[in-house]
């Protein structure tokens, strides 16, 4: 490789900065010019909304390097405050303005690696200029200013991740906080039942939510919904998503999605031979090999990682990766990996699901905590679709534990067989990934038949409860019947002909009971994930 090579990176968060240590690291004598658009480079973007709140106190904490750092550490030549403006892909030049300055220049590259990330989105209403958005240290910095020097006040349109985090911090920080989100949920990612226990937190702790409703129009003082309602709001976040930077690539005749995001293949490579793209501006793959935008920090890194790899002549494939992410929700952990049911049935794939709600260790050890895991997967073949987890301790590591397997191709039933690591502070013999594969290998061999929440009442089934009377005290369904388990065999006759669901309280009994139904010869089916999972689904109906 020429000693001399000449590599410019647009773009100096995760995916640009990675790729430009990586490149120092394989070759001292290559001259690398980082040219990022805003006042930072190397900041922890998803640090953010913690310094809203002071939980991370320190601002200056989340500036992992300045340009001196690098320069001093790897040699780099990093300039904020420089925008590249166009590529000139015959000539290989890039034109580049100094924003502090005015003056525009054009660099020579060898290799180009783009990496402008996203911006957030700004919905076309009136006053959206008096909204704010959080992507970067400058966003940051106007933020707090704003929510420490206006009233209490604040509104959030958007329950994703970022709104989630974003409402959390500044509730921590003192300040009402409404949210308003167009779906009928928090956290769209999320399937409807297993984002109702994330809704019901964000209200105990005194964040109010507007579901299923738009926003009109944005004051100085509130903000005005579409069926006309009026909410107050001192200071107004918009975080209703991002899209890629694309512009930059399209403007220079690169491919560029319909939709938007820079279109590479498994090396990371554009149409150009000599440009790659990482980070959020580039479409990625998911399992099922569609082309998708996941815009997380993980794959920026790695992206990174492995295109100054490839310029430096090492093979690589980056192939169709599972979107894995978390958010803490005040005392949740919210997880999710791979694919949900929603964007499966728009494929047109029905996956067998599994609810389960186990302790995040052993029952008997004080202090388990539950945690509701949904697992997506083919009920033929096994294959893993992806999941999601919603709890307290514990829940990320299950999470990851899954996105591995997904990763490496296990079956579902094949998550029985993982030696997970067990004392009962931490899980339990059989852990709850470990259930889930146990209830997989019952669901593909035939011993378990299921029914879903959202089934149920299609079904017309007699629904039997098998909980113990106490327990359906407490909460069950008005039509069901109450037959404690114990107690089955004896009532037998009375349900033979009938078409059955059986209910308990998380799916184990009652599976215990669909097994004594149909050796009876009794047509049943177990509710999976019981009444945790339907009461669950039936309060993601109460928009």
């Amino acid at each position: 490789m020429d000693s001399a090579l000449r590599v410019i990176i647009v773009g100096g968060v995760a995916g640009g900065m990675s790729a430009a240590t990586r490149l120092r690291r394989l070759d001292e004598h290559a001259t690398i010019t980082v040219l990022e658009r805003g006042e930072h480079v190397s900041f922890a973007n998803c640090g953010l909304p913690y310094h809203l709140s002071d939980t991370i106190p320190d601002r200056e904490s989340l500036l992992l390097h300045t340009p001196a750092t690098l320069a001093a550490r790897f040699n780099i030549d990093v300039r904020t405050r420089h925008e590249v403006q166009a590529i000139d892909r015959a000539a290989r030049t890039v034109t580049v303005c100094d924003l502090r300055t005015g003056v525009v220049h054009v660099m020579p590259y060898d290799k180009l690696v783009l990496s402008p990330g996203a911006s957030a989105v700004k919905p076309p209403l009136p006053g959206v200029e008096l909204g704010f958005v959080l992507r970067s240290v400058t966003d940051l910095d106007r933020l707090k200013e704003a929510v420490d020097g206006r009233g209490r006040e604040v509104v959030v349109i958007g329950a994703g991740f970022i709104g989630v985090e974003v409402a959390e911090n500044l509730s921590e920080a003192g300040k009402h906080v409404t949210m308003v989100e167009a779906a009928p949920q928090v956290l769209p990612p999320l399937d409807a039942e297993m984002a109702a226990p994330v809704a019901a937190e964000l209200r105990r702790r005194g964040i109010t939510l507007h579901l299923g409703v738009s926003v009109q129009s944005i004051q100085p003082d509130s903000i005005t919904l579409a069926d006309g309602r009026t909410v107050p709001a001192d200071v107004v976040v918009l975080a209703v998503g991002v899209r890629p930077e694309d512009s930059l690539a399209r403007d220079a005749g690169l491919d560029v999605h319909a939709r938007g995001g820079i279109l590479v293949d498994d090396t990371l490579r554009t149409n150009d031979q000599d440009i790659y793209a990482v980070g959020d501006a580039a479409l990625v793959r998911d399992p099922l090999g569609n082309t998708v935008f996941v815009p997380l920090a993980w794959g920026a890194n790695r992206q990174g990682r492995l295109v100054a790899d490839h310029i430096m002549g090492h093979e690589i494939h980056f192939g169709g990766h599972p979107a894995t992410a978390i958010a803490k929700v005040f005392d949740l952990t919210v997880a999710s990996t791979g694919l949900n049911e929603r964007q499966l049935n728009a494929q047109g794939i029905h996956p067998a699901v599994v609810h389960t709600h186990p302790g995040s260790h052993a029952g008997y050890y004080p202090g388990a905590e539950t945690i509701h895991i949904k697992l997506l997967f083919d009920r033929v073949s096994g294959r893993i679709y992806g999941a999601q987890a919603v709890g307290g301790a514990g829940t990320d590591k299950r999470i990851d534990v899954i996105a591995t397997a997904l990763h490496a191709g296990l079956t579902a039933p094949e998550l029985a067989d993982l030696p997970l690591a067990y004392a009962p502070p931490y899980g339990s013999a059989k852990d709850p990934v470990n259930m889930l594969g146990y209830i997989a290998e019952n669901i593909i061999d035939g011993l378990s038949s299921t029914i879903q929440w959202h089934e149920l009442e299609a079904s017309k089934r007699t629904v039997v409860d098998v909980r113990e009377q106490s327990e359906v005290a407490a909460g069950g369904m008005s039509a069901a019947r109450n037959i404690p388990l114990p107690e089955l065999r004896d009532h037998l006759d009375e349900l033979r002909g009938q078409r059955v669901a059986v209910l308990c309280h998380v799916g184990l009994r009652g599976h215990t009971a669909t097994r004594i139904l149909e050796g009876a010869g009794i047509d049943a089916v177990n509710i999976d994930g019981g009444y945790l999972t339907w009461a669950a689904g039936q309060a993601s109906l109460a928009v």
